[in-house]
């Protein structure tokens, strides 16, 4: 080895580690607090709709016997458990058709390195059915 080329390798990290490992590095980790987010974003978004398929209407049960949902009561609950569960969501759609309930949600998360964008908006969708329960328990 020449004593001109002994510090090449050297200067190939100094060039290499700054401009292709550490965005690499931030990518990763925005990429891991997107799926952690989207992740905690769709459970909340389960949890809200299957809560709001538990309000049965009572004043339609009592009268004709037919197993319907409260749209009302539904509505509260599932804004209560976005709130308890997923502070930064926002409720984008809350339907009730008949015995099923479906809950569209949305959050704007922020980077923490911002490679690409500064931040990133995820979705999530969930749809939870009122089911009669057994006649009688085990």
């Amino acid at each position: 080895m020449k004593s001109s080329e002994s510090g090449q390798i050297l200067a190939f990290f100094a060039v290499a580690v700054p401009v292709v490992l550490l965005p690499i590095a931030a990518y990763t980790v925005d990429a891991t607090m997107v799926a952690g987010r989207e992740a905690a974003l769709q459970a909340a978004t389960a949890q809200a709709a299957e809560t709001a398929a538990q309000q049965i209407n009572t004043g339609a049960l009592r009268s004709s016997g037919a197993l319907s949902l409260d749209a009302v009561a539904g509505g509260l609950v599932v804004d209560q458990t976005l709130f308890g569960e997923e502070p930064g969501a926002s409720l984008d759609l809350y339907t009730v058709s008949g015995a099923e309930v479906t809950v569209v949600t949305s959050e704007t998360v922020r980077l923490p390195f911002s490679v690409f964008t500064d931040k990133v908006v995820l979705h999530a969708h969930a749809t939870a059915r009122l089911v009669a329960g057994y006649e009688s328990p085990s």
